[in-house]
């Protein structure tokens, strides 16, 4: 096969921009006679590290010249590695160049009118790439795009996630996910939330001690919507998650090609108490539902509170007020208290984040001045705004100086900025600066949810003042090696070169403080033993644990850049310049360079927004025309900023782009003879009970449960053998559950539901669900699906089936369902739950026999025949005849 150098043409030139762009497959659509014949999707994941190749075929079936597009999702954090196309047998390859010397070749292109990329962001962690080329009938183009990352511990697990929208059946579709991880797999969770039961058995898992296979590979068949329907079905998202075996020692050491990965995360440490201040912004901006789920975040995180830590709350608008005038100990009155105070938190105002910040640290200094932060605790500010400084200093260069020299190393500051109104940029040098991180909190129903999850990652520290040691004799040059603080469930990562004559014995250390007391943990790792493990592993790619060295090690570099003083940031951007290039790394100090065939011609350019100029509205999009349009690359947090707020607009659009209307109440003058109402029509219709109870093993088959009085909250049912309890708050007036909520002890799962949505917790990590949003999750134990008609279905071998639903037929609302009930134990207990303990029916009544009493455990109740609607299949529903029973 022939390969063109770009050196060597005069065609197009197209330049993949340089994003830290989770995958989405790629796509064009069968529109015009372009089809994706053949698409794959092979990630292989090496100790944490993954490289992600996506193969794309397609071919022009039209009789003229068509456009074919390659469209990808990409993580954030990873680094684009190489794209190509092939066309005629000929090559087109990407060539990784400095932004600059980039700049040269893509302006020169958009001067004649010839070049043209897109690149914008999709989501919460991921940002598209996109390219089009022309296809002469029959012709044929491959494209390959190839990306790598290093998959981060987060609340206990890694994952990957691979975004499937084909947007058209594919005759050769296969995704295929390796994973070797040389210390073990402790657990594997497979979500699809695209699966339908016909797609059930594309997915296949396979795993042994140290490795993992996940193969999705589906029929032409299997993809359809349905027999009826040519669409694919197949759009959203596949997660895989999962952990690994941690000796004592909470370190693993891993070697190949004379590198190696650290990783270090001890199990069993108990968590230290917490000084936490919690910094909340009330400004007239806040006001809405912003303001609402902070409100209700703030609730939750204070419950989750340990009564050994200490807090305070300081709200600020235009001028800063503290809860209290100092730290308070967590005790539940305390707690209370500051729920009552934070529930009644209203917005109005300007934004005075330097007095606030400020504020907290002065909480903190006079406590610690009084000897009032226990020895062994870790002082935490969070601080919660959704825009820029307006009041009080307003430099926001000013007010980092400011918190750093009042912080002064003492405390860790978290910024989260709650939508697109703020200064990202500065909040996350202000984190940065001070110990801590900045994280986007998205506008979105979830936003309570991903409040409470950031808190998770932060509200167990576990350890301070983390240092690694290495023999110097050993190892070259490592990553950095200091950390401030260890938290549950994440994980520390030092990569580093070894020395050519090192010993057979790597020796590694690392030093910190838990509680009061000074721990050494020791890891030692043979290098001629681990140098084995992975060169007997035939789909482990080449050097890869150099390629991860290089990975952190621009990462590292790009984070200490927007911290370190002016002076220090050339050098390290120079140092970044270089380890980009030397290893084909996509980064934000380098392009992607794609050279086309001759000729060809794109009218979509990518702009570059700036943060101020296009955080603050939204920006329509014309029918037919692009979102994008200059000459200039694209960095991603300003796209990312005009992305989120263009995504309203695209919804509105359609998926495709196709006018649709927003919702509008309507009102409708119509004869009044219309409307009188008929005998018929008086009749109420039948209703569906709050539950249907199948009854193994008794003469009549269901029992209908109906609730008559506030339950709220109370434990439905309970049984400790199954390791399973199904608690539920229902409201009279509306005469409905506002939820139920599903535990399963032995999978540390938690799901709950109410009309809105659906929340699954597990392992203290949480996933919001839309109902009828398709669901397939495949966990140790126990799967977890929901189906386009909205019906949740939690089981596993050996337990009994519990459903969830959202019923919108008569009588609306929350529904339970239960199957397999004759594997309840003897131990099952609860308003429900005791229909399963040794039920006795007296005779019906000789004057009527739709009436009849049932006693269970010391309880008696009436029950009467009654038309029912079975809502167990959706709706609308089947009429049966049950046995009704009022609770």
């Amino acid at each position: 096969m022939k390969t063109r150098a770009p050196v060597h043409t005069r065609g197009v030139v197209l330049v993949l921009l340089p994003l830290l762009a989770v995958l989405q497959t790629a796509t064009a659509r069968k529109v015009n006679g372009i089809d994706i014949y053949s698409l794959t999707v092979d990630s292989r994941v090496s100790a944490r590290f993954a490289r992600t190749v996506v193969t794309s075929r397609v071919v022009n079936r039209a009789d003229t010249t068509q456009e074919a597009t390659f469209q990808m999702e990409l993580p954030k954090k990873a680094f684009i590695t190489n794209f190509s196309m092939v066309i005629d047998g000929v090559t087109y390859p990407g060539t990784i160049k400095e932004k600059a010397a980039a700049q040269e070749q893509y302006s020169a292109a958009v001067a004649r009118g010839e070049s043209a990329g897109l690149v914008k962001a999709t989501g919460r962690k991921t940002e598209q790439f996109q390219v089009s080329v022309s296809v002469a009938p029959a012709a044929k183009v491959t494209f390959e795009l190839a990306y790598e990352e290093l998959l981060k511990r987060h609340l206990g697990v890694y994952e990957l996630l691979l975004k499937v929208r084909p947007q058209q059946l594919v005759q050769h579709l296969q995704m295929d996910i390796h994973i070797f991880e040389p210390q073990g797999i402790s657990s594997l969770e497979t979500k699809c939330t695209f699966l339908t039961n016909e797609l059930a058995d594309a997915l296949t898992i396979s795993q042994n001690k140290t490795k993992a296979h996940i193969r999705f590979k589906p029929s032409l068949t299997q993809q359809q919507k349905s027999p009826e329907q040519q669409d694919t079905a197949l759009d959203g998202s596949l997660i895989i998650r999962y952990d690994v075996n941690r000796t004592l020692s909470g370190g693993s050491i891993h070697i190949e090609n004379g590198y190696f990965v650290h990783y270090f995360a001890p199990e069993g440490l108990p968590t230290m108490p917490k000084n936490v201040v919690f910094v909340i912004d009330k400004s007239g901006s806040m006001s809405g539902r912003k303001i609402h789920q902070t409100r209700e975040a703030l609730i939750k995180i204070l419950d989750d509170l340990n009564p050994k830590d200490q807090f305070n709350l300081i709200v600020f608008s235009s001028e800063a007020a503290p809860w209290k005038p100092a730290l308070l100990p967590a005790s539940a009155q305390n707690v209370q208290e500051a729920k009552s105070y934070a529930a009644g938190i209203q917005a109005h105002g300007g934004t005075n984040i330097n007095e606030a910040v400020l504020a907290a640290v002065r909480l903190l200094e006079r406590a610690n001045q009084e000897e009032l932060l226990p020895s062994g605790s870790v002082a935490l500010i969070i601080l919660l705004t959704d825009g820029d400084p307006t009041v009080g200093e307003t430099n926001p260069a000013r007010i980092q100086e400011n918190v750093r020299k009042a912080i002064g190393g003492q405390f860790s500051l978290f910024c989260l900025g709650f939508g697109f109104d703020v200064n990202y940029a500065f909040l996350e040098k202000l984190g940065l600066d001070n110990g801590g991180l900045a994280r986007r909190i998205y506008e979105d129903s979830d936003s309570a949810l991903q409040l409470q999850d950031f808190y998770q990652e932060v509200a167990n520290p576990l350890m301070t003042a983390v240092t690694f040691e290495y023999p110097s004799n050993a190892v070259e040059t490592v990553t950095q090696g200091n950390f401030r603080l260890l938290f549950k469930g994440s994980e520390m990562v030092v990569a580093g070169k070894l020395r050519d004559q090192s010993p057979d014995v790597l020796l590694a250390k690392v030093k910190g403080q838990v509680h009061k007391q000074n721990f050494t943990f020791q890891t030692e790792s043979r290098v001629a033993e681990q140098e084995g493990e992975f060169r007997s592993l035939k789909y482990i790619f080449h050097n890869f644990m150099e390629r991860l060295w290089a990975y952190l090690t621009i990462q590292q570099l790009l984070e200490q850049t927007v911290s370190a003083p002016d002076a220090e940031q050339q050098a390290l951007r120079n140092q970044t310049l270089s380890l980009s290039l030397r290893y084909s790394f996509v980064t934000p100090l380098t392009s992607m360079v794609v050279t086309k065939p001759d000729g060809q011609e794109r009218a979509q350019i990518a702009e570059k927004p700036t943060e101020d100029g296009n955080r603050h509205a939204d920006l329509p999009v014309a029918p037919g025309r692009t979102a994008f349009r200059s000459h200039f690359l694209v960095d991603s947090e300003p796209l990312l900023a005009v992305n989120r707020k263009l995504s309203k607009v695209q919804t509105m659009a359609g998926p495709y782009g196709a006018a649709a209307p927003p919702h509008r109440h309507r009102q409708t003058w119509v004869p009044l003879s219309h409307v009188v109402p008929t005998m018929a029509t008086l009749a109420a219709p039948v209703q569906a009970p709050h539950a249907i109870l199948p009854l193994p093993g008794q003469s009549v088959d269901r029992l209908c449960v109906d609730f008559r009085h506030a339950q709220g909250p109370v434990t439905l049912l309970s049984d400790p053998d199954q390791g399973v309890e199904v608690t539920g708050e229902f409201e009279t007036r509306k005469n409905q559950f506002s939820w139920i909520e599903v535990a399963f002890k032995d999978a540390q799962l938690q799901v709950r539901a109410d009309p809105r949505h659906v929340v699954a917790i597990q392992n203290q990590r949480s996933s919001t669900h839309k109902w009828k949003e398709t669901l397939f999750s495949v966990m140790p134990g126990l799967e977890m699906t929901m189906d386009q008609a909205g019906l949740l279905l939690l089981s596993g071998p050996g337990k009994v089936t519990i459903g969830l639903l959202s019923w919108e037929g008569p009588g609306p609302g929350l529904r339970l369902l239960l199957r397999d009930t004759d594997r309840f134990s003897s131990h099952v207990s609860g308003p429900l739950g005791q229909f399963y303990q040794n039920l006795l029916w007296d005779p019906p009544a000789a004057a009527d026999d739709s009436k009849r009493k049932l006693r269970v455990q010391e309880n008696e109740y009436s029950a009467t025949r009654e038309l029912r609607l079975d809502y167990q299949e959706g709706s609308p529903g089947t009429e049966i005849s049950c046995w009704c029973v009022k609770l």
